[in-house]
């Protein structure tokens, strides 16, 4: 059977969560061997401390979770994260420049921080459940043009999470050599077993164990 744990950014950005929380969540990731945690900056040094003698990755998100900061603070809050320990970074577009057309914004915005995040990997959220077609199809192709790494669908803080659906038309955008993030109610292994045939090659949920061990999650994220 094939083995699923490396698909999983072990996540946990509730704004109440304590460092207990985040130590589990840790400990969890280096039972499972999973591909990375995903953390708020806050807690990027802990983490890195914490799963220093593993294999298990640092990721951080950027501009979370609403996309509206300026592209300076995104920039220098990316390479504060990398300065810290982050090994990946998770970036929240401005979904408001996108839906005005200013595609030259979005655009500069996510190359400032492809740039400051240097040779780490870089995933853009694009919040799909916010976006028309029309709008996926385009911030994916910016996406790409300007350097990242990954196309994410959520940031599990909006009105929804990953569809089956988006994930397709992302990969389609794309194209294979670009890595597609599937984050939001992925809540069994059957779903994260679905996503994968669409086109994803990472799966972004605080359910992880639960996925690994072919139980049910409740949780939204």
């Amino acid at each position: 059977m094939e083995k699923y744990n490396k698909y999983i950014d072990h996540t946990l950005l509730k704004p109440d969560c304590s460092l207990k929380d985040i130590e589990k969540l840790c400990d969890e990731a280096i039972k499972y061997d999973f591909k990375s945690v995903c953390v708020n900056p806050g807690f990027v040094s802990f983490c890195k401390n914490k799963l220093k003698n593993s294999n298990v990755l640092v990721c951080s998100v950027i501009g979370f979770p609403l996309g509206a900061t300026t592209t300076q603070v995104k920039a220098f809050e990316a390479k504060e994260a990398i300065e810290n320990g982050a090994d990946e970074i998770d970036m929240v577009i401005n979904i408001s420049k996108l839906k005005d057309k200013d595609y030259e914004y979005v655009l500069n915005d996510i190359k400032k921080v492809v740039k400051f995040s240097k040779d780490h990997i870089v995933k853009v959220i694009i919040e799909t459940c916010l976006l028309t077609n029309e709008e996926k199809i385009k911030v994916c192709e910016l996406a790409v043009e300007a350097g990242a790494n990954f196309v994410k669908t959520s940031t599990g803080f909006s009105t929804g999470g990953a569809t089956i659906e988006d994930v397709k038309l992302m990969r389609k955008v794309v194209g294979p050599k670009i890595g597609v993030k599937a984050s939001g109610g992925v809540r069994n292994k059957e779903d994260m077993i679905n996503f994968i045939n669409a086109g994803a090659t990472r799966i972004g949920t605080s359910s992880g164990p639960k996925l690994i061990l072919g139980e049910i999650s409740d949780e939204k994220y």
